[in-house]
């Protein structure tokens, strides 16, 4: 049986990689994966358990907990901050990733719809989908996309000051590039995006001339 299409986009937080998994998704008629969500998820449930996400044990038992209908997965305090921070903690955990590794490489197999898959993150092309058709790395420098979170944040009716997410966002970048585990990190094969400079519309035009030219037209 011949395998389905699978684009890989990676790259840092409020990058614009979601945004872009998004509209790839729907123009080619393909299932979409925020694979973050599964990282917040397990943090956001060990946080409303009352627990510590930078325990391991607790974190494994949120993972291995997790099911694909499970309401956590989109919850809307999934965007806090708090559960970006929780989740960048618990992605670092060795036994962690491997309880999802075999959630999301399920998805990329048999995707809902049966027609392919788009699945967005900080190791997809490196690790989750090492093999997929199309890998892409988007990125902006920290400043912007700290104005652009803080915007996200103030648009969903919560108080945010730029320094302080700019200074978190620092933080996370040093976490997830220097973590042992799956190290955020361009696949040799990405194709490379910044969008500091892009909108919507030209970071997707620049995204799609590189797609079309690895599994063709929608």
């Amino acid at each position: 049986m011949t395998s389905l299409p699978v684009i890989a986009i990676d790259g840092p937080a409020a990058s614009g990689k979601g945004t872009l998994a998004r509209r790839l998704a729907a123009g080619y008629g393909f299932a979409h994966l925020d694979t973050g969500s599964l990282y917040r998820a397990v943090g956001l449930s060990v946080l409303r358990a009352g627990g510590d996400p930078a325990d391991e044990g607790q974190a494994l038992s949120a993972a291995q907990a997790l099911s694909p209908g499970d309401s956590v997965l989109t919850d809307p305090a999934l965007r806090g901050d708090n559960v970006a921070h929780a989740a960048s903690l618990v992605a670092a955990m060795v036994e962690v990733r491997a309880a999802l590794l075999k959630f999301q490489r399920d998805f990329a197999t048999r995707p809902p719809g049966g027609r392919g898959a788009v699945l967005d993150g900080r190791d997809i092309g490196t690790g989750i989908c090492p093999n997929a058709e199309a890998k892409l790395f988007v990125t902006a420098s920290v400043e912007v996309r700290a104005e652009r979170r803080v915007k996200e944040l103030q648009a969903a009716g919560l108080h945010a000051i730029v320094e302080i997410v700019l200074e978190d966002m620092k933080a996370r970048d040093e976490r997830d590039s220097r973590r042992a585990v799956a190290p955020l990190r361009p696949a040799v094969d990405a194709f490379v995006l910044d969008t500091s400079a892009l909108d919507a519309d030209q970071a997707f035009s620049a995204a799609l001339t590189f797609i079309r030219s690895r599994i063709g037209p929608a």
